[in-house]
């Protein structure tokens, strides 16, 4: 799942687990393999050659140097040393609530959150109206609107019009690139 808008592009390494089973269902193969789909689906379905990415740490503050959780030290840092040494832009790991409150996502062309509710908070608190949701790594084309069916309001006049008509626009963009660049 990656969540997309004008100005972030957002993966996730878990989706919908319950947050107690966050932890134990990352480790390094998974975090390096869904890095990897993200950094192809930016380079061959956005048309971005040298992506920047940023890092969401899994625990507050990032762990604080293995104070509040050890796995930025044990999974997310020599994940990113051996990325980067791969020739990849990659930083963090990053305190989650600090890395939107202060708009940093704007430094990068993309940003990986550990779970669901840490990316997507930050991400539909911005821009909830416009997100639309697309499937990286698949050989087809996949995206929604990114606020799912909304079977809640349906028929009652308060839906925006405005992630269908972008996930629409988003799907023949990501077509465009991929026949451009095969």
């Amino acid at each position: 799942m990656i969540m997309v808008s004008s100005k972030l592009k957002i993966g996730f390494i878990s989706g919908h687990v319950a947050l107690k089973l966050v932890i134990k269902s990352i480790n390094k193969e998974k975090f390096y393999n869904k890095i990897l789909i993200f950094i192809n689906s930016l380079k061959y379905d956005f048309n971005i050659k040298k992506p920047k990415i940023a890092i969401l740490g899994i625990n507050p503050h990032a762990g604080e140097l293995g104070l509040l959780g050890k796995e930025e030290i044990e999974i997310i840092n020599p994940i990113i040393d051996k990325l980067n040494k791969e020739k990849n832009e990659i930083e963090g790991p990053f305190s989650a609530d600090s890395f939107f409150g202060m708009k940093n996502y704007l430094k990068y062309d993309g940003v990986i959150s550990c779970y669901h509710d840490q990316g997507l908070i930050g991400f539909k608190s911005l821009f909830f109206d416009e997100g639309v949701n697309y499937t990286g790594g698949l050989p087809i084309v996949r995206t929604s609107p990114d606020h799912g069916t909304a079977h809640d309001i349906a028929g009652k006049g308060k839906a925006s019009e405005l992630s269908l008509t972008n996930a629409i626009k988003l799907n023949i963009n990501i077509l465009n690139n991929r026949n451009f660049n095969s």
